[in-house]
């Protein structure tokens, strides 16, 4: 009994852990965006732990009920990152409209979990269709993952920074390969341990700050009442619609690594479209970003071993209990961000592996390899496209058409509607 309560506790403790890495650049990159101060962007960074425990906790506990964490949506970031650029050195207007894109998109997807729509939607994301948006997600975001580790500025790259985060990637991997008995389960956790305490002994890692409080409550509507405008109003709509995709394929991996099927699927698309609704509306009311759930934990989950709901859930509620704590959020943000990379980029080594065996989970055939080819190479393509060739279209469709995981996603959904399969 003891040894299974330390399991849990130290699996709740990776899940937190997990919850705090894949959340802590966000809010930094918004506050450089839209030049907010340094406790500005502290703030911010609690009002977002505070909403991605509330939001993964509620996923996990009423929505699609398995074990994937809730994180700032990169659909959502790069919008920021977009209007950001247009708002000068006046920034409110700009995000009290992007409060208001995110409470559309949260009733969009509400309406759509109620109206089961998002169940439909299911057909579309064959095993084809989910490994290669798994695919292309590894190639997006490994790009980032490696330049965090490597520490790169305007000088070049940190020799020792990258040093340190590629022993922190390898003995992740080495744990979760080698390792013993449970020892392998918190791999994860090991190496980000180490890795700090490797940091802070070079003395490179980021100095803890505290803003006198020791307790406080996250603010409601930090950047104002929002604002509806038109353009803002069909951008949250297509987001929702994003967003969905993103929805369908992460609880496709997730049903995939916790070997959950059958009967307990059904209701799991509706629930988890109801809440991440209603988590977007949560961004919105918290001036935070809007979540999804993250397809990063399937890989996470897949190198840890932690299907059980009970510790993720547990993670989750210290995740709001930590937000509520200057202090401790000081000391939390103090993480080095080539460590918190280095640890996500380990989960990416899985993902893949979930990712080659949805797509030949069915014979390659010519038609499914040519599908395959053709998505990979055109959202592969894309990413190597500079952003400037987009600048002439609606912010929406310059995110959307500029982004390899979206537009080869889409290529293939496409493709394997209209080009039927043999019959036998």
């Amino acid at each position: 009994m003891q040894r299974l309560k330390g399991q849990t506790a130290l699996g709740s403790l990776q899940w937190f852990v997990f919850l705090l890495s894949s959340s802590l650049a966000i809010p930094i990159v918004i506050g450089q965006t839209f030049h907010l101060s340094a406790q500005e962007t502290g703030e911010l960074m609690q009002r977002t732990f505070f909403v991605v425990g509330i939001a993964s906790f509620l996923q996990g506990w009423l929505g699609h009920r398995l074990p994937i964490a809730d994180g700032p949506a990169g659909v959502w970031l790069g919008i920021f990152v977009i209007l950001g650029e247009t708002a000068g050195t006046e920034p409110g207007a700009m995000l009290q409209s992007l409060e208001g894109g995110m409470l559309v998109a949260g009733l969009v997807l509400l309406l759509m979990g109620i109206t089961r729509f998002i169940r439909r939607m299911m057909v579309l994301f064959t095993p084809l269709v989910t490994g290669i948006y798994l695919l292309l997600l590894v190639f997006q975001l490994s790009g980032v993952f490696l330049k965090g580790m490597l520490g790169l500025d305007a000088e070049g790259l940190d020799p020792v920074s990258a040093l340190l985060s590629f022993g922190v990637l390898i003995l992740i991997i080495l744990i979760s390969v080698k390792g013993k008995g449970s020892l392998k389960n918190y791999s994860v956790l090991l190496g980000i341990l180490v890795g700090w305490i490797a940091f802070a002994w070079t003395g490179l890692a980021p100095g803890s700050s505290h803003s006198g409080e020791w307790i406080r409550l996250p603010e409601l509507f930090a950047w104002g009442a929002p604002r509806l405008e038109g353009g803002m109003v069909i951008t949250g709509i297509l987001i929702a619609l994003v967003l969905m995709s993103n929805l369908v394929a992460t609880v496709a991996a997730g049903e995939q690594v916790t070997g959950r099927r059958g009967e307990k699927r059904r209701g799991t698309l509706d629930r988890g479209g109801i809440w991440n609704g209603v988590a977007n509306g949560l961004a919105a009311l918290f001036s935070a970003v809007g979540t999804i759930p993250l397809s990063s934990s399937a890989g996470f989950v897949r190198l840890t071993g932690l299907k059980q709901l009970r510790p993720f859930l547990i993670g989750c509620l210290v995740m709001v209990g930590a937000s509520l704590f200057p202090p401790l959020m000081g000391f939390l943000a103090g993480l080095p961000e080539p460590v918190a990379d280095a640890a996500l980029l380990a989960t990416f080594v899985q993902i893949v592996s979930i990712a080659v065996g949805s797509i030949t989970r069915e014979p390659l055939d010519d038609r499914r390899n040519t599908i395959l080819g053709i998505s990979l190479m055109v959202g592969v393509g894309i990413m190597f496209v500079p952003s400037t060739a987009f600048a002439s279209l609606p912010s929406i469709l310059r995110f959307t058409l500029g982004n390899g995981l979206l537009t080869g996603t889409f290529t293939a959904i496409l493709m394997e509607r209209l080009w039927s399969p043999k019959k036998e």
